[in-house]
């Protein structure tokens, strides 16, 4: 070994660890594919690198309503958007919008009505369009990713859980730099304020693309990257 090839050695052996990429996962819509259902599903994420700084301030937020009894729902666990009151939400989409960096959110738009028949059921769609998300989110990481550690909500449906599992496994598998660690895991929203704020980001997003109310997504507009309307050149409707 040359004198340059052990230095080498030797910075590779003291260089940092790259940093582990969160995926935070949440939908909106339904699966409902008939006139009754919701015009559109969203799929977003948020992609995040520790510290996470804005948890903290959540937190306090979050304590702050509780001792001053401002929210509706006392027994305050969790924030989640379409639940909690308007001076709440302002509030928190203030927050994300200064705290969370910009271009980390990314979004799956589907217009329901163009997809056809054989891709409607949950367990062949779902898994189809997180892949997608999946994928975009990680070869648009800022840095160099050390493991990707993707998070969604609890899936109370086996069959769904397994099927979102084998998307994401697929779908890292064959992108992912051979050797780079990553895992699949399902907690309940109270659980991370990571999945908070994508419930909230998506609920803006959900509201932009159903009715038309952007309000919300003016607030937070530098922090979504991408909205991905999949079937934007479609023109068969199938219902």
């Amino acid at each position: 070994m040359s004198p340059n090839d052990a230095l080498q050695v030797e910075e590779d052996e003291h260089a940092a660890p790259l940093p582990t990429l969160y995926i935070f996962l949440d939908e909106g819509g339904n699966f409902d594919f008939s006139p009754k259902g919701s015009k559109f599903f969203t799929l977003t994420c948020v992609s995040l690198y520790r510290p996470f700084t804005l948890h903290t301030d959540l937190d306090t937020y979050k304590y702050d309503l509780i001792e001053h009894r401002i929210k509706p729902r006392l027994e305050m666990e969790y924030f989640h958007c379409a639940e909690d009151n308007r001076f709440v939400r302002s509030k928190v989409f203030s927050k994300l919008s200064g705290s969370v960096p910009h271009e980390s959110v990314d979004s799956v738009i589907v217009e329901k009505r163009k997809t056809g028949p054989a891709l409607q059921a949950p367990e062949k769609f779902y898994p189809k369009m997180l892949g997608y998300l999946v994928r975009y989110a990680v070869e648009k990481a800022a840095h160099g990713v050390g493991e990707v550690v993707v998070i969604t909500d609890s899936i109370p449906v086996a069959k769904k859980r397994k099927a979102i599992e084998k998307a994401v496994k697929t779908t890292l598998a064959a992108m992912l730099p051979k050797g780079t660690p990553y895992r699949i895991m399902h907690h309940a929203s109270r659980a991370h304020y990571g999945l908070q704020i994508a419930d909230y980001f998506n609920w803006a997003i959900f509201r932009k693309w159903e009715n038309g109310d952007t309000a919300a997504h003016t607030t937070v507009a530098k922090q979504v990257r991408s909205e991905f309307d999949i079937f934007r050149t479609g023109t068969r409707f199938y219902y």
